[in-house]
């Protein structure tokens, strides 16, 4: 019951974009995708922070084993991917819950090893709330949660269990308005403790921010067209990747910048070929734009040349940064793209199962007067965001694109 309760989660986050890319109308793409489109308007996403307490200690280990000490890290992260209210008051979401750190048993039957356990949350949950104020408000929250926890072996033995499972999620707090497209929260979220899984209660004491898609003012759409700017509507590329330069950029974004920005992953692929497609649904006046994207890939990896391929669902978020009158040059940004993965066993790593999620990072440029021609560099992973224990990860190297674009 609780792999048919995961499953049909991760079909919502495969479903709820394609639903949105099929929303469009004549009218919205006749609007030059200027106001936001069905299935966005009233979305909103966000960012909480915290502490995240999760009592793990001696008590999740196996009979048989004992340890020196178990470090929990404190801090916390809650995503919401994806939310949309029906109402002034009720809205659903769906969101990711995780430490920043893992947790930590240390020196375990006398190993003088440290072994970690990861663990987060997934929600899909509704929301209530009753104002106070006029900008200030109560919520309450409550759905389902999937918890996944993956643990170690001592001697191919078992000391900490991997599990999957599913609860119940609340949370409580107070939201204050800022103004239309912002609202500042503080809440504490509970999960319950799951004695058969030998899992610990967790509470999550947080802060954050949500930012809300409310339709645009006519005046703001206007200024828009007055401004000119070109965002081209369907763009089609051919995408070659190769190891030919190594992996520098991938290492730097993922382990070596003083702030990593993006994933690496256990599984290296050494060459590829890629065909994408995006759609342009919505456009600011001049940087911002957002896309969704297909794409099928095929793959070979690094170690044992083993082949596979893969399909993609995506969102594209771009930043024009730079325009001048003979091309526009961005960079973009790519994240939790639901994926077919024909492989989850690769170069002998268990990457997890057939359902995994694709992000890209990358610089580009559109060329010429009507910017009809698309050029892109770009590093990709797949890896399933730790909804199952057994997350390795896939690297993808440099990765060239060369598109075309038209209306």
């Amino acid at each position: 019951m609780n792999k048919n309760r995961l499953q049909l989660l991760c079909l919502l986050f495969l479903v709820m974009p394609i639903t949105v890319l099929n929303a469009q109308d004549d009218s919205v793409i006749s609007n030059k995708r200027l106001q936001y489109p069905p299935g966005l308007i009233n979305g909103n996403f966000g960012v909480s922070i915290g502490n995240l307490h999760y009592n793990f200690n001696e008590q999740q280990l196996e009979p048989g084993f004992s340890v020196a000490s178990v470090h929990v890290p404190p801090i916390g992260v809650r995503v919401n991917l994806m939310g949309f209210r029906f109402n002034k008051n009720l809205s659903a979401n769906i969101h990711y819950l995780r430490p920043v750190g893992w947790v930590e048993y240390k020196n375990v039957n006398g190993d003088n090893t440290t072994h970690t356990v990861w663990m987060n949350i997934v929600g899909l949950t509704l929301q209530d709330q009753i104002p106070f104020t006029d900008r200030m408000s109560w919520y309450g929250e409550a759905g389902l949660g999937i918890v996944t926890r993956k643990g170690f072996k001592v001697n191919n033995q078992w000391a900490v269990k991997n599990t999957s499972f599913a609860t119940t999620f609340l949370e409580t707090g107070l939201r204050y308005r800022v103004n239309q497209k912002w609202d500042l929260i503080a809440g504490v979220s509970y999960t319950p403790k799951n004695k058969n899984e030998k899992q610990p209660a967790s509470y999550f004491y947080s802060a954050g921010f949500t930012y809300n898609m409310r339709p645009l003012a006519k005046e703001k759409i206007d200024e828009k067209k007055k401004a000119g700017y070109k965002f081209p509507k369907n763009t089609i590329q051919l995408g070659v990747s190769t190891n030919g330069l190594g992996y520098g950029v991938n290492n730097f974004a993922s382990e070596k910048s003083p702030i990593p920005f993006f994933w690496g992953g256990d599984v290296e692929v050494r060459s590829g070929v890629a065909i994408h497609y995006h759609r342009n649904i919505f456009h600011a006046k001049k940087v911002f734009s957002f896309d969704w994207g297909v794409s099928a890939g095929v793959w070979q990896t690094r170690k044992q040349r083993e082949n596979f391929f893969t399909l993609s669902v995506f969102p594209v978020l771009r930043f024009n940064v730079v325009h001048t009158k003979k091309a526009d040059g961005y960079f973009f940004y790519s994240i939790a793209g639901p994926t077919f993965i024909s492989k989850n066993i690769l170069d002998n790593e268990l990457t997890g199962r057939h359902f995994t999620f694709q992000d890209i990072l990358g610089i580009g440029t559109f060329i010429g007067k009507n910017r009809k021609v698309n050029a892109e560099i770009n590093i990709g992973h797949f890896s399933n965001g730790n909804i199952y224990p057994y997350n390795g990860g896939v690297k993808l190297p440099l990765t060239f694109c060369l598109g075309y674009t038209f209306d």
